[in-house]
């Protein structure tokens, strides 16, 4: 690369490469001849918006069809469409319409089994695979009828109901140039909207809804992607509102990390606040975390590892963060799930987790059962971590080894003990 172009310059040219491949789309279709068939809606091919009839064939055959013709509108309109898992494809805009729903089968024998992010898992409610330009809109509501997956699991003491043993409701597999918006996404059976290994994604102006109580229905769940937009958002679930992962633990296969990650703008409720982790052998590396309110999730900002399942993990900004009734506003955490009494240290590996370059600002918390914790392992310190302009009101404090914390007009309000407890390794520098 010529060292003398700036890069103000290098992120215009992305940005025009981006737009480039868009208005290629836009043409493409507007090429197409004058008597192309431009929607497909899919009562003209058999479905039937009455909650009871399987819809299943029909979607897919509208979907298909306008597939063939090369671009599309598959619509949904004027009611309730009871459908197994349909398949995106490239160029293909599903418009399910306002007052019209998508529901899922309750069946779980009407979803095959099938291999999704390297392991064993059912095929999603709606999937995409190697597909481009692929729009979810329409003002109505993707019901993904979960209750059936959700006792399952709680009704077995070892369920074999695990999260991947759940059908994902929309999962975009290696795709490029993905737009949802303005849409209700609700009751998934285990994550709900999955981009793995995608590029260029942006979900907006919507909501996604699932009981608190509900098992492992995380909102949004950038895997190994890159160039991810989620804005103007509410989420209110039952697990990580929003959760960024790049790889399994213990993977032995190349794992792209997660990078260039964008959430702005969006409510969370009730679910595990905003997470990095805890699937992150690829890494996960800038990443911009702006204007959020929390209300009464379990965390606030988590960035959560473990040997085995780490790696370059780092390049964060969090700011003008407001939490009400959070449990714990901060958790950055190399041991998770569990903290050891006596940590030791061990061989680095690839995939130790190694958190740096992670900056908070702007944070107010009030409410908080404890501020947090700040926990690096003793081979693979947290470092350059700064807080500035964090003021949380909890009733116990917040915990802090293996790392450095540098700070700036940081306070911690407690009702019991001490407003902060340095560890082993831990130190605390005021700018």
């Amino acid at each position: 690369m010529n060292k003398g172009i700036s890069k103000t310059t290098i992120n215009l040219f992305r940005k025009g490469a981006l737009q480039t491949a868009i208005w290629s789309t836009i043409l493409f279709c507007i090429s197409m001849t004058a008597h192309a068939e431009r929607v497909c809606n899919v009562q003209n091919y058999g479905a039937k918006p009455d909650g009871t009839t399987m819809d299943t064939q029909a979607i897919q055959h509208a979907i298909d069809s306008c597939a063939a013709k090369g671009c599309g509108i598959v619509r949904l309109s004027g009611g309730t469409f009871l459908t197994g898992p349909i398949v995106l494809k490239s160029h293909i805009t599903l418009d399910i319409t306002k007052g019209s729903t998508l529901l899922g089968t309750q069946n779980m024998a009407d979803y095959p089994q099938a291999e999704e992010l390297r392991q064993k898992a059912y095929e999603p409610l709606i999937g995409a695979k190697d597909a481009v330009d692929v729009t979810i809109r329409g003002g109505g509501t993707i019901n993904g009828a979960g209750q059936p997956w959700w006792k399952a699991v709680y009704s077995h003491v070892k369920s074999r109901f695990t999260a991947a043993q759940r059908p994902r409701l929309i999962l975009l597999d290696h795709c490029k140039h993905v737009l949802i918006e303005n849409m209700t996404i609700e009751n998934s059976p285990s994550w709900t909207v999955v981009p793995y290994y995608c590029d260029y994604v942006t979900i907006r102006n919507s909501k996604i809804l699932a009981p608190p109580w509900s098992p492992n229905t995380d909102g949004i769940d950038p895997f190994s992607s890159h160039h991810v937009t989620i804005t103007h958002m509410l989420i209110n679930n039952g697990d990580d509102n929003v959760a960024i992962k790049s790889g399994q633990p213990g993977s032995k296969g190349y794992n792209s990390p997660s990078t260039y990650i964008r959430v702005t703008d969006c409510t969370f409720i009730h679910g595990h606040g905003m997470s990095i982790g805890s699937e992150v052998s690829g890494g996960v590396q800038h990443v911009y975390v702006s204007n959020i309110h929390f209300d009464e999730t379990s965390h606030g900002i988590r960035v959560k590892s473990n040997r085995g399942r780490g790696g370059n993990i780092g390049d964060f900004v969090f700011r003008n963060l407001s939490m009400k009734d959070v449990k714990q506003p901060i958790v950055i955490t190399e041991y998770y799930p569990k903290i050891p009494k006596h940590p030791k240290a061990e061989p680095m590996t690839p995939h130790t987790p190694r958190f740096h370059n992670i900056t908070i600002s702007n944070l107010t918390a009030t409410g908080a059962h404890s501020a947090g914790i700040i926990i690096g392992l003793p081979e693979s310190p947290v470092r350059a971590f700064q807080l500035s302009n964090v003021h949380i009101h909890a009733k116990t404090g917040m915990t802090i080894s293996f790392a450095t914390v540098k700070v700036h007009n940081f306070t911690i309000t407690t009702t019991k003990g001490k407003p902060i407890t340095l560890l082993q390794g831990a130190k605390i520098v005021k700018k």
